[in-house]
């Protein structure tokens, strides 16, 4: 009986699965890829991770100036532990 449980149930390869699309990821890339990049444009990748630099800066410097505005205590002690260290550097 359990021979004829086993035969009646496909391989797990087999199987077929609707949610699967069609060809692998590098395929669908290769696809999608433009086959030669002017000059002009191959600096706009470098632009944009500039720009998105600069965003994430000043969205970190915002948040550190709300958090020393939510914390005073925390942010007269890590002014103070500043001071020091500027007090004791050596040139």
């Amino acid at each position: 009986m359990a021979q004829a449980l086993g035969a009646a149930k496909a391989p797990v390869a087999a199987r077929a699965k609707p949610y699967a699309k069609a060809g692998t990821r590098a395929e669908t890339r290769a696809e999608t890829r433009p086959a030669a990049v002017p000059a002009e444009r191959a600096e706009a990748p470098a632009i944009v991770c500039n720009r998105r630099r600069a965003q994430f800066l000043r969205d970190l410097n915002e948040a550190k100036e709300l958090r020393d505005r939510v914390q005073p205590r925390r942010a007269r002690a890590a002014r103070m532990r500043q001071a020091m260290r500027m007090r004791t550097f050596r040139w």
